[in-house]
């Protein structure tokens, strides 16, 4: 008898038999739910920015309007300068301290397990726990802050921290730094401890000093991990909400209103959904803008490599 032509594979058998077919099948449910939970919002805000949609009635298309209006409005200009200023400052400081305590946390000190896990607190923390914490640091009337300085004869009355528009902005700066720190810290630190040891120990004896050992090999080595940790870091300072509105809802007078802290105010207090939208699309090109920084910007192989 004539051999019988083999069966054809079914097509499941076929995926799973194939090496990328099997990895789309393990990405389909983290695919499906990015559409439902990231997608569909992002395209429904976008929508609402070109409509003058309010709460309880369904808004008509009007096409630039919205942005037109906001190019308009001082508050909203405000309001970049603001996040732009807070983003600023904030990563800033939360690099420089973090990447000190995780070279400080780096070494062989005693219980440096227990100070790891102690940093981690401000981190773990729930937002708006912390918030309220620095609500009562930065009371105007009852302050520890203006009452050690009182007590040791510095100032003369209570500081008013929240009342004032440039010391309410570095009083919120303060605050994120606090409660951003941690992350910064740890995550610098699992990078340094993928850098070999005896990379510095190499330089050591070529004569390197302890800075020339740092900026020519711990922290060229270091910038891909950089790069990462202050991309998230930019990201959750730019959309920072739960810590401004806890504490100052934006005032005094806009002086603390971040986009992101505009957007719901003008949306679900204010019931202007569309332009509540508009100002939220428009946080996306700052952000665009600070990851193509981070990623093509800080990961440059000339600048890993140790380069000027």
């Amino acid at each position: 008898m004539p051999d019988q032509p083999a069966s054809r594979p079914s097509l499941w058998r076929r995926i799973a038999e194939s090496r990328n077919g099997l990895g789309f099948l393990f990405m389909l449910p983290a695919a499906v739910f990015l559409l439902c939970f990231l997608t569909y919002p992002l395209g429904l805000g976008v929508w609402l920015g070109f409509t003058d949609t309010r709460i309880g009635r369904p808004g008509e298309f009007i096409g630039l309007e919205n942005y037109q209006w906001l190019n308009d409005d001082p508050v909203f200009w405000l309001s970049v300068f603001n996040t732009l200023f807070y983003t600023t400052i904030a990563s800033v400081l939360k690099f420089g301290l973090g990447l000190w305590l995780a070279l400080l946390l780096n070494r062989h000190l005693p219980a440096k397990n227990f100070f790891r896990a102690i940093i981690l607190l401000p981190w773990v923390v729930p937002t708006v726990l912390s918030a309220l914490a620095f609500w009562w640091i930065f009371d105007s009337q009852f302050s520890i802050i203006s009452w050690l300085l009182m007590k040791w004869g510095l100032i003369s009355q209570p500081i008013n921290f929240l009342g004032d528009p440039w010391t309410a902005r570095w009083s919120v700066i303060a605050a994120n730094v606090w409660r951003g720190i941690p992350f910064v810290a740890i995550s610098l630190l699992a990078g340094l401890q993928t850098i070999p040891q005896s990379l510095n120990e190499a330089a050591a004896i070529d004569g390197a000093t302890p800075w020339q050992r740092f900026t020519k090999v711990t922290l060229p080595l270091l910038t891909p991990i950089i790069a990462v940790v202050m991309t998230f870091s930019v990201l959750f300072t730019f959309t920072d909400f739960q810590l401004i509105y806890v504490l100052t809802r934006g005032g005094p007078v806009n002086a603390t209103h971040l986009m992101a802290t505009l957007s719901f105010q003008r949306a679900i207090p204010g019931g202007q959904l569309g332009e509540g939208a508009a100002i939220a699309v428009a946080m996306i090109p700052f952000l665009l803008a600070a990851i193509l920084f981070s990623f093509f910007g800080l990961q440059r192989r000339k600048w890993q490599q140790g380069a000027d």
